[in-house]
């Protein structure tokens, strides 16, 4: 029998943010503030203005919510800019409890002439470790009675871009002019993987995972197999977006073909009917292996439910959401907000709309939160190992003072 599990006990336990979009997740009077200065147009200059006409409650499909991100990243083009959303965002995540975050975000999209690849990054670190150790600093870390909070960067190359969208990409056009635009992307992918291992082993900066990201139907993860495979042989940790517009053979490439050892989003891993490849003759075993390998080689999904229901309307509740098949499953699953502005959401908003529509009992919610710290791309092992413990240990502490017996 489940018991309701209170959100004051969600707020204290700690939690992680394993899909977390730098670029989505801008507190809006951030954003208002900084369009100012650079003279970047809104569409209102108020936050309930804003919340009515960009970051909405519910959105109409997966454009609609994408609208925003050209508004953010139109103030994310100075070093300044980008490590005070950085020292915000994690500031925001340590307020309630979350003590390990994975910041993604595609650099290419913010470097210019002056502002290269490396001090894009350098930027959004400064940002993130100046938050990190004015927590670390604080006497409940030092003494023990509070978790540290440490973080992780996960640079993105993007499925699709064109040469309007930023000049670095029209000049990959500009020096490949006879060559397929599929190719075009492939060439800056590699690179962006070739600079996530330069920054991740010759500059000590934490880029712990590579990512592709953008439109998902007509654009391949196999089309992207070279920089995946880069960064597999320099050690770094893959995670691919996947299954989130497209069906259980996008997830099925990213794991064969990019060496994911995460999948993001995977909402459709279980739809069969998606599965297009004429030569699968049962596509629900083919889907019934899928998870079986899923399960058993522990590669943890990254779920967002609240962005979900807002670019795939027609799933129309978490109660609907295939991740009660994923938990059911036992596959390890880790909740996430995808963009803490355009969602308008938290992480222990996430768990608490989990918990209540999908009747989530103290034991499985207990996996759900380690299975965030054990999937996570933090290291070195030993300390992960020592993190999951502590988490452990603190996770049990609060689920005795707040639910007592009635958790047992």
């Amino acid at each position: 029998m489940s018991i309701p599990i209170p959100r004051e006990f969600l707020e204290q336990i700690p939690k992680t943010d394993l899909h977390l979009h730098l670029d989505g997740s801008l507190r809006i009077s951030t954003l208002i503030e900084l369009a100012k200065a650079a003279k970047v147009p809104l569409p209102s200059g108020t936050v309930e203005g804003l919340q009515e006409q960009v970051f909405k409650e519910k959105y109409q499909d997966l454009p609609d919510y994408l609208r925003g991100f050209g508004l953010t990243c139109a103030v994310l083009q100075t070093p300044e800019n980008l490590e005070r959303v950085a020292y915000e965002l994690a500031q925001d995540n340590i307020a309630e409890n979350v003590r390990y975050i994975e910041v993604r975000y595609a650099p290419q999209l913010h470097i210019r002439p002056g502002f290269s690849m490396e001090q894009v990054v350098e930027s959004v670190n400064r940002g993130l470790a100046r938050a990190r150790d004015e927590h670390n600093a604080s006497p409940s870390v030092k003494q023990g009675a509070d978790i540290p909070f440490h973080y992780g960067i996960i640079t993105c190359a993007m499925r699709f871009f064109n040469r309007h969208m930023r000049a670095y990409y029209a000049q990959l056009f500009d020096v490949m002019p006879h060559a397929p635009a599929k190719e075009v992307m492939a060439v800056a992918s590699l690179e962006m993987a070739r600079s996530a291992a330069a920054l991740a082993h010759e500059k000590g900066i934490p880029v712990v995972g590579f990512d592709l990201a953008g439109a998902e139907a007509g654009f391949p993860a196999i089309d992207h197999k070279e920089a995946y495979q880069y960064a597999h042989v320099h050690f770094l940790k893959k995670t691919v977006h996947a299954g989130e517009a497209y069906g259980p053979e996008s997830i099925f490439q990213a794991i064969t073909e990019c060496h994911a050892d995460r999948l993001g989003h995977g909402t459709f891993l279980f739809a069969s009917d998606k599965v297009k490849d004429p030569t699968v003759k049962d596509p629900a075993y083919y889907v019934k292996c899928l998870v079986d390998y899923i399960a058993t080689r522990r590669i943890t999904l990254e779920v967002c439910p609240t962005s979900n229901l807002q670019t795939i309307p027609s799933i129309e509740s978490v109660a609907n959401h295939p991740l009660k098949r994923m938990l059911d499953a036992n596959l390890s699953v880790s909740i996430c907000t995808d963009n803490r502005l355009m969602s308008r959401t938290s992480v222990t908003r996430e768990l608490e709309l989990v918990c209540q529509q999908l009747a989530v009992t103290p034991a499985k919610l207990r996996n759900i939160i380690l299975a965030g710290f054990k999937g996570s791309f933090f290291g070195p092992y030993n300390e992960k190992r020592a993190l999951v413990r502590q988490v452990s240990q603190r996770f049990d502490a609060l689920e005795k003072q707040h639910l007592g017996s009635a958790a047992d």
